[in-house]
């Protein structure tokens, strides 16, 4: 995993920058700009990785306010996406 810290951090990235520079991999995203259907249009990339619990972890770790979790890949045909508002995927 890759913690973004410094500068960087600051910096508003459009998706298409994130999808670009992060490729295949799981985004944390600190306060995202959504678009009308809440799909994520830009933010701040706090930590990304390629295995998607880390970030899960760094999200419990650092408990930011209004985040979203972007995954950079293609997803598989006949794949169920879950959704719910009650974040805890791991339980301590």
């Amino acid at each position: 995993m890759v913690l973004i810290a410094g500068e960087t951090m600051n910096e508003v990235l459009s998706i298409s920058e994130i999808e670009s520079r992060f490729a295949s991999e799981w985004v944390l995203v600190d306060d995202p700009q959504l678009g009308d259907g809440d799909e994520v249009l830009a933010g701040r990339v706090v930590c990304h990785s390629k295995d998607r619990d880390e970030v899960y972890r760094k999200a419990i770790e650092l408990k930011p306010k209004h985040f979203a979790f972007v995954y950079t890949g293609s997803i598989p045909e006949n794949t169920a996406i879950i959704l719910c508002s009650d974040f805890n995927p791991i339980k301590a």
